[in-house]
């Protein structure tokens, strides 16, 4: 069982940044692949990144390539997602997801959910 809470998101303007972090529970974090998820007002969950055990592998959406950066320390039981040059599309819910592989979170799938944290990006 892996219980995941996150924090750190908020208000902030159009090009700014936010850091988002995810705590998890259990001894067995290592072994997860670790993601992110975000869902937007009147729209579908959507995968936004995601990382391997080891931290040796990412996988990140087109839309926030090159603007969003997922890392995690298996030491802190903790992973992060650091978001830079934010959009107002980037508002949604964001959530911290665990699977037990990088495609089972690409493929939009998690065996735990975090409880989301709302980021809002204004114009």
């Amino acid at each position: 069982q892996v219980q995941l809470v996150e924090s750190g998101g908020g208000l902030v303007q159009a090009g700014g940044s936010l850091r988002l972090s995810c705590a998890a529970s259990g001894r067995t974090f290592s072994t997860y692949a670790m993601g992110w998820f975000r869902q937007a007002p009147g729209k579908e969950r959507e995968f936004v990144e995601a990382i391997s055990a080891s931290g040796g592998s990412t996988s990140v959406v087109d839309s926030v390539n090159g603007r969003f950066t997922i890392s995690r320390d298996n030491a802190k039981n903790m992973v992060y997602l650091q978001m830079n040059s934010l959009k107002p599309e980037d508002t949604a819910v964001y959530y911290c997801a665990a699977a037990m592989s990088l495609r089972t979170l690409v493929g939009g799938n998690s065996n735990y959910w975090g409880q989301g944290t709302q980021v809002t990006v204004s114009s």
